[in-house]
């Protein structure tokens, strides 16, 4: 259990000041009219005179800049907040326009007057992700591929070209730089409570945005280039990993009563997350969804700090160190190389959870998209905001008291949730993907129509039959399947014995392999190579099994048309000859897959010339695999050539099978 210390502050010493002091101690006053002018336009000039240089190398002066800047920012809230909405949005909405969501802007103006201090740092979260996306659209009117780091997108040749640079050196003070105001990132990584930062620094960014709007209008109309937006990024696999319930109200009025009392929430950040809650509430998932995360962050981070030791990594670094943010949190090292204590205090599902949110490539990635503006807020799903209040929720639990925590965990919607918490396993890991993989192909495979023949193609049939090859190839898969029969599981002894395996059976067969749970935290670089091998593997498989029911609808529908000519009706009598070989053949495949990643850390044991001999025995099945679609495609046709190929490919299997060289051998 942690201890519940008083922290006051998340922002080390000159972090602090340089937020909450520096921009405070010029005192004199600003005239509005000589920020922007009286038909609207902002006097970029005014602002960039305040960004001061220093050294031989002409940096820039963060400190100055920040102390000069203090007065422009209180004069642009002053006059914010002088303005009624109507106002404001006859005024400076057009100029917001630009952004790939100009929705968001009123709504910022709104928080401004509302003085609540969660809702102004959720509106610079906001502003900065959505900033950073109609940058980076601005970007690629020039530049090609756009900086994924915000600091390497103001610091490009290309927006300098569309802004200038004195303006991008007053973007880099504000949300550019670890060493300036640093905003988008203290609040992103969950540093700053919400009373440590000041509403004009909100008002300002407000003003910028549409400042670059109209700058951004000058260079379109002078270059007669069109501003183009990226479509909004759809989060992957999110059906997946809908393992929690929806979140009820019960489950609310629980993380509203023991947030009060949880150490994993530091008490100058619950601000934030009574506002989460109200925006679950309020069914506004982003804005609940962007609070949490930088929630968890902060969170995480204390316990990170408590369990490996290091307090002083709670806080804010200075620019020359970094930041403790998730990528440390959730590593199975820390910076200095030692072990991270965390995932072992966590547990391995808590662990896995964080990952297929956070991480995995092929999960949703929700801090990315979310922090970079690639997700359309408005459409932004409650499954997921649901799925991770859901968590938060157990996670707040684990560090409350054992009073409150017996008292809450018997309650029904609270006990499910531990349980459900308790038994996760990852989603989004590759070798999760492989398991569905396997499945859908498997079950493609089975649903294959092989139609009755009628009598006169039955008669064809026969007189095409007799293929030695095929004989052999028959053969192979028996001798094969007998011996990977001998390497099941221990609880799967039902099925060891089988000479052969009647086609019912092999979903169920492949779904039990699937079933088992395999280690995924921090997989070595060679188990995720070889997963690379076997997901390519069964891709071709199932390119193959789409290809096969398409084939054999359309001949079929063609045949009871009477509009198969003699050639093609040879040709569909030969499909479906070479179908009942490819069938087992598939499955096979989709067997030695499922075998092999039950065994899949065994690869860890191999030396480097075994392992290289394994990936390149794989490589040879994804070679037979990508032949296969060839073949089997509408275009080539040659199903023939199938048997021929499928008799190299078993003869493969058996000696390498016969080496004793496959990970099932060594497990």
């Amino acid at each position: 259990m942690l201890v519940g210390d008083p922290i006051t502050t998340c922002l080390s010493p000159s972090v602090y000041d340089m937020i909450c002091k520096l921009g405070f101690e010029v005192r004199g006053n600003c005239d509005f009219n000589n920020i922007v002018t009286e038909n609207g336009e902002v006097c970029w000039k005014t602002i960039t005179d305040c960004v001061s240089c220093a050294g031989s190398d002409q940096s820039l002066d963060y400190q100055a800049s920040v102390r000069l800047l203090g007065p422009v920012c209180e004069a642009v809230h002053l006059h914010f907040l002088s303005l009624t909405k109507g106002q404001f949005e006859i005024q400076y909405i057009p100029w917001f326009q630009w952004t790939s969501f100009p929705e968001l802007f009123p709504e910022i103006f709104d928080a401004l007057g509302s003085l609540q201090s969660p809702a102004i740092s959720l509106s610079l979260m906001k502003l900065t992700s959505c900033l950073e996306r109609a940058l980076g659209d601005v970007f690629l009117l020039i530049g090609k591929e756009c900086p994924f780091l915000l600091r390497d997108l103001l610091a490009s040749e290309e927006l300098a070209q569309v802004f200038g640079q004195s303006v991008m050196n007053v973007l880099k003070v504000f949300i550019g730089s670890p060493c300036g105001l640093n905003l988008r990132n203290v609040l992103w990584h969950g540093f700053a409570s919400p009373q440590e930062i000041p509403p004009k620094y909100c008002s300002m960014m407000l003003l910028l945005t549409a400042g670059l709007g109209q700058l951004l209008k000058s260079y379109l109309q002078h270059t007669e280039v069109t501003l183009v937006h990226r479509s909004f990024v759809t989060l992957k696999n999110l059906e997946d990993l809908i393992v929690f319930p929806d979140v009820t109200s019960e489950v609310l009025w629980v993380l509203e009563r023991v947030m009060m009392k949880s150490t994993f929430i530091l008490k100058i950040m619950l601000p934030y997350w009574k506002f989460a809650l109200t925006k679950f509430t309020s069914h506004r998932f982003a804005d609940c969804t962007i609070l949490l995360l930088s929630q968890l962050e902060a969170g995480l981070r204390k316990v990170f700090a408590a369990v490996n030791q290091c307090p002083d990594r709670l806080l804010t670094a200075e620019s020359t160190t970094l930041y403790t943010t998730f990528d440390e949190i959730l590593a199975k090292h820390m910076n200095d190389g030692r072990i991270n204590q965390l995932p072992l205090f966590l547990g391995e599902p808590a662990m896995e959870f964080l990952w297929d949110f956070l991480n995995h490539q092929e999960g949703p990635r929700l801090r990315d998209h979310l922090s970079h503006g690639e997700i359309d807020l408005l459409e932004f799903p409650r499954e997921a905001a649901s799925q991770l209040l859901a968590f938060s929720t157990v996670l707040v639990l684990r560090f409350a008291g054992e009073e409150e925590l017996s008292a809450f965990k018997e309650e029904a919607a609270i006990k499910g949730l531990f349980r459900l918490a308790e038994g996760y396993s990852s989603r989004c890991h590759p070798a999760f993907q492989l398991k569905k993989q396997v499945l859908s192909c498997g079950k493609s495979i089975g649903s294959w129509p092989l139609l009755p023949l009628s009598e006169d193609l039955s008669q064809e049939a026969a007189r095409l039959e007799g293929n030695s090859e095929a004989d052999a190839c028959n053969s192979l898969i028996t001798k094969i399947l007998h011996e990977l029969f001998h390497h099941m599981p221990e609880d799967h002894l039902a099925f060891r014995d089988l000479d052969g395996l009647p086609t019912e059976k092999w979903p169920q067969l492949l779904a039990e392999l699937c079933n088992i749970h395999i280690p995924t935290l921090f997989c070595p670089r060679g188990v995720l190579e070889v997963l690379v091998v076997l997901r390519s593997i069964s891709a071709q498989c199932q390119r193959v099994s789409s290809q096969v029911t398409t084939s054999l609808q359309l001949r079929h529908r063609q045949w009871v048309e009477r509009r198969l000519r003699s050639r093609q009706r040879q040709n569909y009598v030969r499909m479906l000859n070479s179908i009942r070989l490819l069938s087992p053949v598939l499955y096979l495949i989709l067997l030695l897959i499922a075998l092999e990643l039950v065994s899949i850390h065994v690869i860890q044991r191999k030396g480097t010339q075994e392992h290289q001999q394994y990936l390149k025995f794989l490589k040879s099945i994804l070679q037979y695999t990508e032949n296969l679609v060839t073949y089997t495609s509408q275009e080539k046709n040659k199903w023939n050539e199938t048997i021929g190929l499928t008799h190299t490919a078993l003869l493969k299997i058996w000696t390498f099978n016969k080496r004793k060289q496959m990970l099932i051998h060594s497990a």
